[in-house]
């Protein structure tokens, strides 16, 4: 059976069994190829939004994203080639879809600007 297209999903990603303890975000093998990952996906409107949730950067990060794609299994796919992914520093622990009541339009017109 074919997922269904969604739309938006919430993505939680969380130190991994590779994440250096006492290390924080900064600290971490790789950071910059992580970072210039994420930029690519976002350039490509894969990830609308991330970013680390409560000063966790600093410890054992948590990270919220807020991707577009087409399923779950999309979205996976999509993170599974992120340097931190692969070397086991970040899992991702949770891919939801989301509904996006309030801001929508302001999301959407934004999205527009940003293609034109």
């Amino acid at each position: 059976m074919e997922e269904e297209a969604v739309g938006y999903f919430v993505v939680i990603r969380e130190a991994g069994p590779a994440w250096l303890e006492g290390k924080g975000a900064f600290e971490q093998p790789t950071v910059t190829e992580h970072a210039a990952f994420m930029n690519e996906l976002a350039d490509e409107g894969v990830v609308l939004f991330a970013g680390p949730l409560a000063d966790s950067e600093r410890q054992r990060i948590r990270a919220l994203l807020v991707a577009d794609g087409n399923s779950e299994a999309e979205i996976q796919r999509r993170l599974a080639d992120d340097p931190w992914t692969r070397a086991g520093t970040l899992v991702t622990t949770s891919i939801e879809p989301w509904n996006l009541f309030v801001g929508a339009e302001r999301l959407a017109a934004a999205r527009q600007r940003a293609r034109d």
